[in-house]
């Protein structure tokens, strides 16, 4: 049990990390290369879709290892999911409100106002690539030195 625990934790952050890297390295740079009105099209649809797989692998790992830690694992690999799982409160209330004012229907796709929206989105997220790669480094180390 333990090992599979330890096995899906791994998986979802390295999944989560690998997507949120994808996103800031490549998307959303991208995103913004087409312009500025095409970006904020772009992202409404973008950002259903990739939100509901991040969070869903944010919180697979954090769960996964909590049942690690339960299942006899040291409490870092606890830990190391709680860092993974601090992204969904970043999100909700650091991200979130960025997020509305870029998918509101009302904005002027072509403002100021949404280029920076989408600067600051893209440096928020940025974040979560982060943070992502810091606990997912802590699962590997906790592959390798199962007993600290």
């Amino acid at each position: 049990m333990r090992q599979i625990a330890e096995f899906v934790a791994v998986l979802a952050c390295g999944l989560f990390t690998g997507a949120a890297f994808y996103i800031s390295l490549v998307e959303h740079p991208a995103r913004m290369e087409c312009g500025l009105e095409i970006a904020a099209t772009e992202f409404p649809p973008s950002y259903r879709r990739a939100s509901v797989m991040q969070a869903t692998l944010a919180a697979l790992g954090l769960l996964s290892s909590f049942a690690a830690w339960l299942a006899g694992a040291t409490f870092w690999w606890f830990i190391s999911g709680l860092l993974l799982g601090s992204v969904i409160p970043f999100t909700l209330i650091v991200i979130l409100p960025t997020n509305k004012q870029l998918l509101n229907p009302a904005l002027d796709r072509r403002s100021a106002q949404t280029e920076q929206l989408l600067a600051r989105w893209g440096a928020l997220h940025a974040v979560r690539s982060v943070v992502g790669a810091v606990a997912l480094l802590r699962f590997m180390y906790l592959l390798v030195h199962p007993h600290e």
